[in-house]
């Protein structure tokens, strides 16, 4: 049936809501896509279901050519299965709680690992029930403390979970091929600008993970790209080869009398250093215990990448309450040399034998030609510095370049963290139990339309993929009757040829109004009904390239209904 606009649930906006500040949520709701409920929450209207929709066909057709089996299991879940794999205190603030009338304790899905392990267990107990691959295609719910960018990062949002079962590891590693092999079939349907880049696990724990990133200057993930070798990575999986050992020359370790610098700036200032040359110490705490990490003084830590290190442990900064009653702890002159009461962490760059300009632990005081190795000890090597342009690309060393990206999809070779809580187990072909292996991956639905739009907008509005647009073709009665008569009559010989079509045929709506929405609305194709109607004449219009061709209705049905 033809989509009529004088009968959609639609109404366009000529300006932005006023707290939107990315492209996608200023044009999905300008364009009639989506409508804000509350924070963090919307409403898909007509044609943003529609995009969705497409989305979710896509991302159907290549899970089934795989051999995924889709399932839907509940949204409202108990909370003990969350709490057997730690996540209900990693999620922490995240996950939605509730309790029902009885006082028994639930949470809303923000990812179903552990449920999904629950089918298997109860529906799997031979090595011939596998392996298996199970879909769903799901709200989520995340408690965001700060919801933005509309639709790009919101409590409620559309995802495809997968996951495979499989009796050993390489059945796992296969699985991981499927997946990955598909994502890149979806997203260059989908029509995206896409990099697959190493990445960490976080709270889903596992191996082997990478995501899938679509580059927009909205994206809140920053990735690195190396222009001399395939390399690309989330930044919080940059891994930095340590240097070999520096050499013995250093001279003995030698106390400086250093006033008022308590940052690196003044220090390198007050000794006419570079900051290079001294040694960073910032203190955390671990999950409550004072932890130092130390970095380059021209560096800065990466909090995000410490704590996906540290995980599932706890990291915070320290304040001031933390420095009371503890004189071996002097603010901004802090040093990691031996008799320290704190444990010592380290980027790589801190190598043995490199020597330092470090706190000396004394009001004022700080210590030059302090030798890693020598006069103080690393507990734990970590990459944990903020990845700049030009650091050296672990793979070839050509200097790296950094960009933002939204995360689209995310693949995890799990293992059996799950299945380990769960003991799921079946019989192997030996006859006896075999642990069951995972794999985890996802596909943000609901992100992918935001991603899409970000990446495909102009200045005049949105502009849909064909693959996901809502329509095919956008017919625009420019206003007489005679005009809409003929528009009605095109739409319904294309949609009948099987193209999709949304015609304007809105009475007491100017030219130059259904021309704009025309452009903000975004179907690749735009069909005008205009002056020439009554010679048999109408104007085609790549939405794309702009381009505009005036040719006869017969040469216009013949052309789009190809």
């Amino acid at each position: 049936m033809v989509q009529r606009m004088s009968r959609m649930l639609l109404k366009t906006l000529r300006d932005a809501p006023a707290d939107a500040e990315t492209a996608s949520h200023k044009l999905l709701v300008r364009a009639g896509y989506v409508r804000r409920s509350t924070a963090g929450v919307w409403t898909w209207l007509p044609l943003g279901k529609r995009v969705l929709e497409n989305v979710t066909r896509v991302v159907r057709e290549e899970m089934n050519a795989i051999g995924g089996q889709e399932v839907l299991l509940p949204a409202l879940l108990p909370r003990e299965p969350y709490e057997a794999t730690g996540r209900a205190d990693e999620y922490g603030d995240l996950l939605f709680r509730l309790k029902d009338r009885k006082g028994a304790d639930y949470v809303l899905g923000p990812t179903h690992e552990e449920i999904f392990t629950h089918v298997v267990k109860d529906q799997a107990t031979s090595y011939k029930d596998l392996p298996v691959i199970l879909y769903q295609i799901q709200t989520k719910y995340r408690d965001e403390a700060r919801p933005r960018s509309g639709v790009l990062r919101g409590r409620e949002f559309q995802m495809k979970d997968s996951y495979s079962f499989d009796v050993d590891d390489d059945g796992l590693a296969e699985a991981y091929r499927l997946h990955r092999e598909a994502y890149v079939k979806i997203f260059n349907r989908l029509g995206f600008d896409y990099r697959i880049v190493s990445a960490v696990s976080g709270a889903m724990g596992g191996s082997a993970s990478e995501e899938f990133l679509a580059p927009a200057a909205a994206g809140e993930d920053t990735f690195v790209d190396c222009p001399a070798c395939d390399y690309a990575a989330n930044t919080e999986a940059v891994t930095v080869v340590v240097p070999p050992a520096g050499g013995t020359g250093h001279g003995p370790a030698e106390e400086l009398d250093t006033p008022d610098t308590p940052t690196i700036e003044t220090l390198a200032a007050h000794l006419g250093v570079p900051a290079s040359a001294t040694l960073k110490n910032l203190l955390v705490k671990v999950d409550g215990e004072i932890t130092a990490v130390g970095v380059p003084g021209d560096r800065e830590v990466d909090l995000g990448k410490l704590a996906e290190h540290l995980a599932p442990a706890t990291v915070e900064l320290v304040t001031a309450e933390d420095f009371e009653g503890r004189p071996d702890l002097v603010r901004g002159y802090i040093g990691p040399q031996h008799g320290r009461t704190f444990r010592y962490l380290a980027d790589p760059r801190i190598a043995p034998g490199t020597a330092w300009i470090t706190g000396a632990n004394k009001p004022g005081r700080h210590a030059r030609n302090v030798v890693c190795g020598r006069d103080f000890e690393v507990d734990q090597y970590l990459d944990v510095v903020v990845v700049e342009p030009g650091d050296p690309c672990p793979r070839c060393g050509a200097g790296l370049e950094i960009g933002r990206a939204i995360e689209i999809g995310h693949i995890f070779q799990l293992g059996r963290k799950y299945t380990d809580a769960f003991e799921l187990d079946v019989l192997g072909k030996e006859g006896k139990p075999v642990r069951v292996t995972m794999g985890s991956y996802g596909i943000g639905i609901s992100r992918a339309v935001a991603a899409l739009a970000e990446q495909t907008a102009d200045d005049q509005g949105l502009c849909w993929p064909r693959e996901v647009a809502p329509a095919d073709v956008h017919v625009v009665a420019a206003g007489k009757a005679a005009q809409t008569d003929l528009a009605l009559d095109v739409a319904g010989k294309l949609e009948a040829a099987g193209v999709r079509v949304l015609v304007d045929d809105r009475a007491g709506v100017s030219p130059g109004v259904k021309f704009t929405d025309a452009e903000l609305i975004g179907v690749p194709t735009i069909l005008v009904v205009g002056r020439r109607a009554a010679e048999g004449i109408v104007e085609l219009k790549d939405r794309r390239t702009g381009e505009r061709e005036e040719v006869t209705v017969e040469t216009a049905l013949a052309r789009l209904s190809a």
